[in-house]
């Protein structure tokens, strides 16, 4: 790396800095934050997860935009977690379809000690066939942090949401403070770092500047920044909030490319209601990463194939596919892939 590109990775962001990108004429910021991403990755791969939710609902938290919440009436089924062995079969169908990541996630404050046993199992035998792994399981302490790296552990996600002067308003059941000391309990223990947030929220733009600065500031980067836009799910205090404008949900994807350039951006929850052109702009902007499948959680995503159709419009390799065809040749894989997708039922339904 290059001291030039070196000096691009900074943990000394003032909010004034972050403003100011958010200010720039879109174009400019388009361009800047393109010339970054190229400084760091190949423009046209796109890294691919799945998640599948392990135990969903019953939540003791009082996220306002979650349906897993116990507190609202989103006619969510509560299932309890699930078994290993079915784990790690819908482990074994995403890798088959294309995925590289699998990430499992329950709706807990934090895992118990009875619950343990189970997810290392769960990561254990998800890593053996050759996946990355990551996690979201709530809060944890220094103790489940050190379990879950020894059992192999490659990512743990635990976003921030928003920013500190918003998050009371989003959540009262945990502080920031507990979220970035599970941060730092799981990149002590040797583990990447998932942390990203959710736009849309009826946050201001000082509060988008506030999350990805607290991101961007964090003394290593994580190495996954998950930008959601809100799904809003009927039942839940968030459900009538107002749409976030189509172009400030780029910017903020922009923005968090230049901030933290190392880092995958990913394109998480809400794709659903992002048409071809708006995903495509998000990708420009430096989103390089997806999540798979059509379900997210519990919330909707778009279909597999609907990607693949999506990646070959626009010339992108999902990230580790092989590069050693000719054009002609990855084109048809692409319609092979499309084709055996449309004729395989491998996800699964959390909410079923």
């Amino acid at each position: 790396m290059s001291a030039i590109t070196e000096n691009l990775i900074r943990s000394n962001w003032a909010a004034v800095e972050v403003q100011a990108l958010f200010d720039l004429p879109f174009n400019d910021l388009m361009f800047k934050a393109q010339t970054v991403h190229r400084q760091f990755f190949d423009p046209n791969t796109v890294q691919i997860s799945q998640l599948l939710s392990i135990k969903t609902g019953a939540c003791p938290e009082d996220c306002k935009y979650c349906p897993q919440s116990t507190r609202y009436d989103t006619g969510l089924k509560v299932e309890p977690l699930m078994e290993v062995d079915h784990v790690i079969e819908e482990a074994r169908a995403a890798k088959q379809s294309g995925a590289t990541r699998f990430c499992m996630g329950a709706a807990w404050r934090s895992p118990k000690k009875k619950d343990m046993p189970y997810v290392v199992a769960m990561v254990e035998g998800v890593k053996s066939l050759g996946l990355e792994t990551c996690m979201t399981l709530g809060m944890l302490t220094e103790g489940q942090s050190q379990e879950l790296a020894a059992a192999g552990l490659d990512y743990y996600n635990h976003n921030l949401d928003t920013s500190p002067e918003y998050y009371e308003d989003i959540i009262t059941t945990r502080t920031y403070g507990d979220r970035l000391t599970t941060l730092e309990n799981v990149r002590s223990a040797g583990m990447k770092v998932c942390s990203g947030g959710i736009v849309g929220m009826g946050e201001e733009l000082k509060d988008r500047v506030g999350l990805l600065m607290q991101l961007a500031n964090l003394p290593v980067h994580p190495e996954s920044v998950p930008i959601n836009m809100l799904v809003k799910v009927d039942g839940t205090p968030l459900d009538n909030v107002d749409d976030l404008e189509p172009f400030d949900f780029i910017r903020t994807i922009a923005v968090a490319r230049i901030l933290m350039p190392k880092s995958h951006v990913r394109l998480s929850a809400g794709r659903e209601e992002m048409n071809e052109q708006m995903q495509a702009m998000t990708f420009l902007a430096g989103a390089n990463s997806i999540f798979y499948g059509e379900k997210l959680l519990t919330t909707p995503n778009p279909s597999a194939n609907k990607d693949m159709e999506l990646f070959a419009k626009l010339g992108i390799k999902p990230e580790g596919y092989a590069q050693t065809h000719r054009p002609e040749d990855e084109a048809a894989m692409l319609v092979d892939k499309i084709q055996q997708q449309e004729n395989d039922a491998v996800f699964y339904n959390a909410a079923s």
